[in-house]
């Protein structure tokens, strides 16, 4: 009998690594991978149309048809705590009240039963709609995951539960921002971290396809952009260098406020007892907010940035910080009083507008860069994921020139917020770490 292989040396330059899989058993997860991500799409793509016609209605056709200045501070005050009671109401209505609690989850969940699905889309539309501060990304991931996993496993028990949760969050990644890249670099974090049988590219392979599948469905359906039309970046330069620094970190601190003011906020309103009297409390200080901030802070923000970023020397420096601060506050308001929704649109709004600030503070800062590097901060604050980050940071400006300064930006950045607080919450309503 041949004698076993000595186990290699912990120190040995070479570490074993995990066999690959066999593309036999590759291959044959191609075809479910693909049909999940087109479903995805089509679903968020679906709640998207719908929450934008409801919202024609609520600030356009409704207030010109009563004489109301569509966005008059008046109206986003009543309008806001309308929507807030009506989600409440709904809420209260509908199976499983919409799912956990939205302070104590994430991007990719455990998987909820799929009765849940109909109220959680329906309140969703409602918050998109009536100009909650709020993206659509953590409801439409947490509805397309139980969705895949409910049919998964009805029509092939033998596949793994894990298994459709990545392909169902790769699909709805992949078409929120229209590529698979971030999908890829969500799911590489995770994965990372979970031991597995397999190569890391055959453990990515399914996913991948399913993030594929929902952006091209996406692109070639809506053509979703999120490019801004800022003036183009001449550097780097080395005086650069010591700007990325200082606004990723300032993206940083300003998200980190709003985490440490995260676990306050929602004792406020858990105090309150009522899901529906927390959620009209709450919709009425986002009206309150929005008349402070003015209208361009509403909504989930995708296309009110580009209007900031159309015209980066239209507000003052005082005007850019204020909306920034109030965008923030709008996000921990209502992702603490009950909304359903993401915090990655909004979040990158307020780090648009802080760069913005900051460039016209010092002229000499350019836009791209400026802008890249509070978005990068912010989000490193609000999602601790650095990928992520770095990526919607540099598709933000299209402009791969940033990315050395992005890179050096980062690590001061992630500095300030590894080890902190999370803006999510546990069970007892404490921060996670």
């Amino acid at each position: 009998m041949t004698p076993a292989s000595p186990a290699p040396s912990p120190t040995s330059p070479h570490p074993p690594q995990p066999p690959a899989t066999p593309a036999r058993r590759l291959l044959p997860l191609a075809v479910p991978a693909i049909v999940v991500g087109v479903v995805c799409a089509l679903i968020l793509l679906g709640v998207s149309l719908l929450a934008e016609q409801f919202q024609d209605v609520l600030w356009e056709s409704l207030p010109d048809a009563l004489g109301v200045g569509r966005f008059s501070s008046v109206w986003m005050v009543v309008m806001l705590t309308a929507t807030g009671l009506a989600v409440g109401l709904v809420l209260r209505a509908v199976p499983g009240h919409g799912g956990p609690d939205p302070a104590t989850t994430g991007l990719v969940d455990a998987p909820m039963r799929p009765g849940i699905v109909p109220g959680l889309l329906l309140v969703t539309v409602l918050a998109l709609a009536g100009g909650v501060s709020l993206g659509p990304e953590n409801p439409i991931t947490a509805a397309n995951i139980a969705l895949a996993f409910w049919l998964g496993r009805r029509f092939a028990p033998g596949a793994p539960g894990e298994l459709w949760v990545a392909l169902a969050a790769a699909g709805t990644i992949g078409a929120l921002f229209g590529t698979p890249v971030a999908a890829a670099l969500i799911l590489s974090e995770a994965l990372a971290s979970q031991p597995g049988p397999g190569a890391f590219w055959d453990r990515l392979f399914a996913p991948l396809a399913a993030g594929t599948a929902g952006a091209l469905t996406m692109s070639l359906i809506a053509e979703p952009s999120f490019g801004l039309s800022l003036p183009a970046y001449t550097g780097p330069h080395w005086g650069d260098l010591l700007s990325a620094l200082l606004i990723a970190s300032a993206g940083a601190l300003l998200g980190l406020l709003a985490v440490y003011a995260f676990p306050v906020a929602h004792r406020v309103f858990t105090a309150l007892r009522h899901p529906v009297l927390a959620l009209t409390a709450g919709g009425l200080v986002l009206g309150l907010l929005g008349a402070l901030g003015g209208h361009l802070t509403l909504f989930k923000g995708l296309d009110e940035v580009k209007t900031l970023a159309g015209d980066p020397d239209g507000w003052s420096a005082g005007e850019f910080a204020g909306m920034a601060i109030v965008k923030m506050a709008a996000l921990v308001i209502a992702a603490t009083c009950g909304f359903r929704g993401g915090r990655i649109f909004p979040s990158v709004f307020a780090g648009v507008s802080l760069g913005l600030c900051a460039h016209a503070l010092v002229d000499a800062v350019p836009p791209p860069l400026a802008v890249s590097c509070a978005v990068l901060g912010v989000l490193l604050a609000v999602t601790r994921q650095g990928w992520v980050s770095l990526f919607t940071a540099a598709v933000m400006v299209g402009d791969a020139s940033v990315l050395p300064l992005l890179c050096a930006a980062t690590l001061p950045a992630w500095l300030l917020v590894t080890g902190r607080a999370q803006m999510q919450l546990d069970t007892e309503g404490k921060s996670l770490r």
